[in-house]
């Protein structure tokens, strides 16, 4: 038996053309993978509430490795200053890759083959971390970079807008400015101490 739900999608006209239904079919998906990573990050967030952790130092290291093929093929010079010691902070391993590699992946994608970049992690007051990604390249446009789906240099602005929410649900935040020792950009995230 059809829910309601179903009986009115049913009822739905579905275009006849072979492009408009492969159009319709790749929208659904999207929208399907969309909604999928909302509730995963609603459960995530149910079930382990306040007490996530992890060790920012580790993390920062196993995914500066992951994308350093990729630099040393390009050209680019890096430079990594990543603590021995264990810094634990306020958010899963997962979500700071992810921050991570949005980060990282910007650089490549916006700035030019044999540019410069450098990771940074250090400990900043009252048991926050600080991990800072900056590069060589052209820098940022003016404004706020942290509004999701905006952004001037032709890309959706998501993976800024992932960066900013990462740091916020640790209890912390991002800034982003311009690279005193590289020139261009610089984003910095303070990620809040664990909770007991």
């Amino acid at each position: 038996m059809l829910s309601p739900h179903s009986a009115q999608l049913g009822a739905l006209h579905v275009p006849q053309l072979p492009d408009e239904r492969a159009r319709l079919s790749t929208d659904i998906d999207e929208l399907t993978r969309h909604v999928d990573a909302v509730i995963r990050e609603a459960r995530r967030t149910e079930r382990e509430g306040a007490h996530a952790a992890c060790d920012v130092t580790a993390v920062v290291r196993e995914h500066v490795a992951t994308w350093q093929a990729l630099a040393d093929d390009q050209g680019r010079p890096t430079r990594t200053a990543v603590p021995d010691n264990a810094m634990s902070a306020r958010l899963t391993a997962d979500d700071l890759g992810a921050a991570l590699d949005a980060l990282l992946g910007n650089v490549m994608a916006h700035t030019d083959e044999s540019t410069a970049f450098a990771v940074t992690v250090e400990r900043a007051l009252d048991g926050f971390v600080r991990v800072v990604v900056e590069d060589g390249g052209p820098g940022l446009p003016a404004g706020d970079l942290m509004v999701r789906g905006r952004s001037d240099s032709g890309s959706t602005g998501l993976g800024l807008d992932i960066v900013r929410r990462t740091a916020e649900a640790s209890g912390g935040s991002v800034t982003a400015d311009r690279s005193p020792d590289l020139g261009g950009a610089r984003i910095t995230m303070l990620l809040g101490p664990p909770t007991a």
